[in-house]
């Protein structure tokens, strides 16, 4: 399991995407790969009004991801010091065997690098002890990262907001 941890506050979130814009100029990304994506669901009827949710779908850096036991070259790695799963776009041969084998999408084509690329939590960033860029540019600051311990102390405090909300309805 990753040491860091990456997620998103829905009830804030009014999908604008401009983390997923964020995240392809940091990586110079053609149209085409998402390495972080915001997936619209409904709209739904709640009482009498459409509702829409959105879902911020990052990669999760699985504690045993399939990507990197599927890599035929070891291109597709998962660092030791923190749990990141990267590409080692020096090894990658484009077999693209790490897509067919992430059941949630996350290793992308880059059809620009003849190349598989991923979310990588901006490593260049986390190394310099930045943030990811997704997370910088969230305009409602849904997204959240940050020490799995931090981020789920983070959680539990806006749960008890929310609880105390309803509470006092």
């Amino acid at each position: 399991m990753s040491k860091y941890y990456l997620f998103q506050d829905t009830h804030k979130c009014i999908g604008c995407h401009a983390c997923e814009v964020q995240c392809k100029t940091h990586k110079s990304l053609p149209v085409g790969p998402r390495l972080c994506q915001v997936l619209t669901v409904g709209p739904k009827l709640i009482g009498d009004l459409p509702k829409a949710s959105y879902i911020f779908m990052p990669c999760f850096h699985c504690e045993n991801p399939w990507c990197v036991a599927a890599c035929p070259t070891g291109a597709m790695q998962k660092r030791e010091k923190d749990g990141i799963v990267f590409v080692d776009n020096n090894l990658c041969v484009g077999c693209k065997t790490c897509i067919s084998a992430c059941p949630w999408g996350a290793p992308q084509w880059n059809p620009e690098l003849g190349k598989v690329v991923k979310c990588d939590y901006c490593m260049d960033r986390i190394d310099r002890g930045l943030k990811p860029a997704c997370v910088t540019i969230c305009t409602t600051g849904c997204l959240h990262f940050g020490k799995a311990e931090e981020t789920t102390q983070i959680r539990r405090e806006r749960h008890a907001r929310h609880v105390a909300a309803l509470d006092q309805e």
